[in-house]
């Protein structure tokens, strides 16, 4: 029996990509367009990885420069920035996700596990009304796998009571690192991995 439901945040309770994708080419402007270009193709391959990552895969790989850890926090910051004016309007919601959330938060310990980073996933949660079904809500920098595994841990969860729904391959590897159950949603590609939510419209786990 299904207890726990953590959830990704990006692609199942908001849609978030195009939002980020022009985030990311405005902090990468003055940047060559064709690499940038490559690089938006990266993000949209590798969802659930932090901005974090990302940025410095940008440099590295490229651009092949290195980049220090206080210019990637910098450039995370003025993304931040670009995230919380656009995403707190209610309008990029998933309205079936958050229909089903609201619906069933009293009945399953709801946990948020997300790529984005931490703060501003806690902002954005705060402005749309979100944070009263979530018992945690959690982001970046923090590794996916290992946010994860600290919940189960923290709140003594049984895996096998404990589902992790979202819509990149990421988030199934780290629910599979952590030996639970995963849903697929949002993303057609992930259908062969398992079980796979069509519409949350009359789902039952």
């Amino acid at each position: 029996m299904i207890k726990n439901i953590l959830w990704d945040f990006d692609g199942v309770i908001l849609d978030s990509m195009q939002i980020k994708d022009y985030g990311f080419a405005k902090v990468f402007e003055n940047f060559n367009k064709n690499l940038v270009d490559k690089f938006l193709d990266y993000h949209r391959l590798n969802g659930g990885i932090s901005r974090y990552i990302k940025i410095r895969y940008f440099y590295n790989t490229i651009l092949n420069q290195d980049i220090s850890d206080e210019k990637i926090q910098e450039i995370a910051n003025e993304f931040s920035v670009i995230m919380k004016n656009e995403l707190t309007n209610k309008k990029y919601l998933i309205s079936q996700t958050v229909d089903f959330i609201e619906k069933n938060y009293k009945n399953y310990n709801f946990h948020i596990v997300s790529g984005s980073d931490e703060k501003e996933l806690k902002y954005l949660c705060k402005k749309l009304d979100l944070s009263k079904y979530f018992i945690t809500i959690n982001g970046s920098p923090i590794h996916k796998s290992y946010l994860v595994k600290k919940i189960l841990e923290t709140y003594n969860y049984s895996p096998k009571e404990t589902i992790l729904i979202g819509d990149s391959i990421n988030d199934y590897e780290s629910a599979k690192i952590n030996a639970i159950k995963f849903y697929g949603f949002n993303n057609t590609k992930l259908k062969e991995l398992g079980e796979y939510i069509h519409g949350f419209n009359g789902f039952v786990i």
